[in-house]
């Protein structure tokens, strides 16, 4: 089991990593055989442009903006990339609002306004879990439960807010679209919550909920979504995988000793990557049994990454063969690459 990674040269980046969930986002951008890492702090998002051999990279920085504000000292929760058939944006979510780019994160091309509470004690503000759906939707959720569902049309038009989805109660942590690439999927999109709320929806001109899987009072930081299968990590360092139209458990599994912090899928090969505060990585591998509907899960390599709390993983390409990781006050993506 220990060989199957071996390290590669870290990447080094300008700021170190927040410690946030699912703090590290990966786009490979195979034509030009770059791949594209950004990493949060504070308020700046840091993206790393690397060759696939990882001798030329190039930084960028954004900042988290406010309208009439040049830049603002707002906390950003997290930064994604949305891949959609038509375009592939970069987006930001901060107290503030919610900010889309150009993919490399020249051009901001939209933003959108939190709704500040009129009352100092309401709830706090701010925006956090991304997930493009389907051809032409970006959902982004909110500390009040909600999620706002964007319209990116294919041509550059205009970006519009189409829907906001009213399901969960507590906090957004994370959000997932369908990874495998399947059309029979009736589920497009999971959102999870503080509580470990799961909602399962349907996209579509109007999203809807086709299942809601109730949590037991402990944080789901991260989700995803593959073949019908929601894989979930906890903050008890359990990961479940449960069907999605029917929220059957299929499997649970003691992963982490410490709060996971991030999940990420390789569509292709159903690995799993899971990392947590204990310094652990994980790979495991999903299997299913169409025959008798379920899914398996077995453990396939462990990565100590010493005194890091890792506060991001993400495979780099759709098969599992390379994946980076971040972790607090750490100024460098470490990167593991197959044997």
């Amino acid at each position: 089991l220990s060989k199957m990674y071996h390290k590669e040269k870290s990447l080094q980046i300008k700021n170190s990593a927040s410690a946030l969930y699912n703090n590290l986002s990966v786009l490979r951008i195979a034509p030009r055989s770059l791949t594209y890492f950004t990493v949060v702090h504070a308020n700046t998002v840091s993206i790393v442009s690397a060759s696939w051999d990882g001798l030329n990279t190039s930084h960028r920085q954004l900042q988290s903006k406010e309208p009439n504000v040049a830049t603002s000292n707002s906390l950003i929760m997290q930064a994604a990339w949305c891949v959609l058939p038509s375009r592939d944006l970069l987006v930001l979510t901060s107290q503030k609002g919610i900010q889309m780019y150009e993919s490399d994160g020249s051009i901001m091309v939209y933003w959108h306004a939190l709704d500040t509470p009129e009352t100092a004690t309401a709830q706090a503000v701010f925006a956090r879990g991304i997930a493009a759906v389907r051809e032409n939707y970006i959902c982004v959720g909110e500390a009040s439960g909600g999620i706002l569902v964007f319209d990116i049309p294919s041509k550059g038009g205009n970006i519009t807010l189409s829907e906001v989805l009213e399901e969960h109660k507590e906090s957004i942590t994370d959000m997932a679209s369908e990874c495998s690439g399947s059309q029979e999927c009736i589920a497009d999109m999971v959102s999870a919550d503080d509580t470990g709320t799961l909602c399962v929806w349907k996209s579509g001109e109007e999203f809807q909920l086709l299942n809601k899987i109730t949590g037991f009072d402990m944080s789901c930081s991260s989700v995803k979504l593959w073949k019908g299968t929601v894989v979930a990590g906890y903050g008890t360092g359990q990961i479940r995988l449960y069907e999605a139209v029917t929220g059957i458990l299929h499997a649970e599994v003691n992963a982490h000793a410490r709060w996971i912090y991030s999940l990420d899928i390789a569509p292709f090969s159903g690995l799993l990557l899971s990392a947590a505060e204990d310094s652990f990585v994980r790979v495991w591998h999903l299997t299913m049994t169409p025959e008798s509907n379920t899914v398996e899960i077995s453990h396939m390599y462990n990565e100590c990454v010493t005194d890091t709390q890792i506060c991001g993983a993400k495979f780099c390409d759709g098969d599992g063969y390379a994946f980076g990781v971040t972790g607090y006050d750490l100024s460098e993506i470490i990167r593991y690459t197959q044997s």
